[in-house]
């Protein structure tokens, strides 16, 4: 019998061990963690015949296994996959067991440093405002083996979210539509440079049928011509800042209006969402639609209804004149940037989190410009107070928790005028949440317990 090891327990690496035993193999499962929740899940795979290992990390000495497939979050240069890959032991990620179950339906593949999320949930929304079958997965919606574990039918498209950490394991995944949405440094402590994490990004798109890039973006603007030159190029800036002749692009013309390959699709406007980068992600859905040969009432009408993303610019509530705003979904320091520029001033800032690697500058910059405050929590409050001091500035106060955060950000809206309240960390969230949503979802219950009457919408 065929033997697989799954290595990171989750949704992801559930789903991939039910996955493989649906299919006949005997299957193992590992996980260096050994919470409560952990054990949960070992008890609900075990009574299902999935051995469930916790607290350590499996061996190749004795009885080595056919196929190793690793989580999402696992690092591809952990020294046992590296040791699988050298003893010629079959070593791929959860993304790519699932593409070689869901291969005889189309993908969209989605990635980029920022953007990749709001631009997944809007093009499944409009894949499926055309009546098609089109589920989102992977970083949103269900994870990848998830879907292959239910298709009691073909799907029309899958719509995947990919982060560089499943490219790198998907070795063979080529979706027929791939979009490209920013690409600024980040995940460096993982992939070590820059040109490392550019080339993990690009072989997906190299693999992909069509291509379809952000082309305000300066990075990928500036390697556009020379390495994408075929590719579908979207810009808010017009026609005349298309990388691509117009019947090859996508654009806001002078009246706002969605351009796709020189016809008029609909007004960005339609889209309640805000900031330029959202416009953006708008071209870049309407595109993928496009070419799928989706029509322009389904994408009027998924984009007039879309209601935007979870922890991404999330409005809340409204507490003592001021709207309180959810973007835990900005791990990193362009993320932050983009949302405390696309928000009303003046601004509360609530940051801090797990430090990561990167250039601050604009974020910094932006701070300086909109926010009358800011909240530091976590283990990056004290760099980033150092750092805020050495740039000139000094209106910031150390709060540690979210709990000290929201509760000050109250009183401080009690007793001045300041229109927003944004939670945007830019950074991780691991030193005290489990997940970007985790934390966000502990802001969103602080907030609501400011505002007892249901104040959480706006009129």
């Amino acid at each position: 019998m065929l033997h697989a090891h799954i290595i990171g327990l989750g949704r992801s690496g559930s789903a991939a061990a039910r996955l493989l035993q649906q299919n006949g193999w005997t299957v193992v499962l590992s996980d260096r963690g050994n919470s409560e929740t952990l054990r949960q899940q070992q008890q609900q795979l075990e009574r299902d015949g999935i051995t469930v290992q916790l607290g350590q990390s499996p061996s190749l000495d004795t009885s080595p296994p056919q196929l190793i497939v690793a989580s999402p979050g696992v690092p591809w240069d952990l020294p046992l996959l590296v040791e699988a890959r050298t003893k010629g032991i079959e070593t791929i990620g959860e993304m790519e067991l699932a593409w070689r179950h869901l291969n005889a339906s189309p993908w969209v593949g989605i990635t980029g440093t920022n953007g990749k999320t709001t631009t997944t949930a809007l093009t499944a929304a409009i894949f499926q405002a055309a009546n098609l079958n089109a589920p989102a997965c992977g970083n949103i919606g269900y994870a990848a083996c998830e879907l292959a574990l239910q298709k009691d039918s073909p799907y029309d498209w899958i719509v995947a979210e990919l982060s560089s950490y499943q490219i790198e394991s998907s070795s063979q995944l080529a979706p027929q539509i791939g979009i490209w949405t920013t690409f600024t440094p980040d995940h460096l402590s993982r992939h070590y440079t820059l040109e490392n994490y550019y080339k993990i990004k690009a072989s997906l798109l190299n693999r992909s049928q069509a291509q379809i890039f952000n082309g305000d973006d300066p990075y990928l603007r500036d390697v556009g011509l020379k390495e994408w030159s075929n590719a579908v190029w979207t810009s808010v800036r017009g026609k005349e800042g298309l990388l691509c002749k117009r019947d090859r692009g996508v654009y806001l013309d002078e009246d706002g209006w969605v351009v796709a390959f020189e016809e008029r699709i609909l007004s960005a406007s339609s889209l309640k969402m805000v900031g330029d980068h959202n416009q953006q992600n708008l071209l870049m859905a309407v595109a993928a639609a496009r070419l799928a040969g989706i029509e322009k009432r389904a994408i009027a009408q998924a984009v007039a209804t879309f209601p935007g993303v979870p922890h991404r610019l999330e409005y809340i509530c409204t507490h003592a004149g001021a709207d309180f705003i959810n973007d835990s979904k900005a791990t990193n320091y362009d993320a932050a940037q983009v949302g405390l520029a696309s928000v009303a001033t003046p601004t509360l800032l609530i940051a801090g989190g797990e430090l990561k690697e990167g250039d601050d500058t604009a974020w910094i910059e932006t701070i300086k410009a909109k926010a009358v405050k800011v909240l530091l929590i976590g283990d990056a409050a004290t760099p980033f107070s150092e750092r805020l001091q050495q740039s000139g500035y000094n209106s910031f106060e150390i709060v540690k928790t979210m709990e000290n955060a929201v509760s000050r950000a109250s009183e401080l809206a009690q007793n001045a005028k300041i229109s927003v309240v944004l939670l945007s960390p830019a950074c991780a969230s691991f030193d005290q949440y489990k997940s970007f949503e985790h934390r966000g979802e502990h802001f969103r219950e602080l907030c609501l317990q400011l505002a007892p009457d249901g104040n959480s919408a706006r009129d």
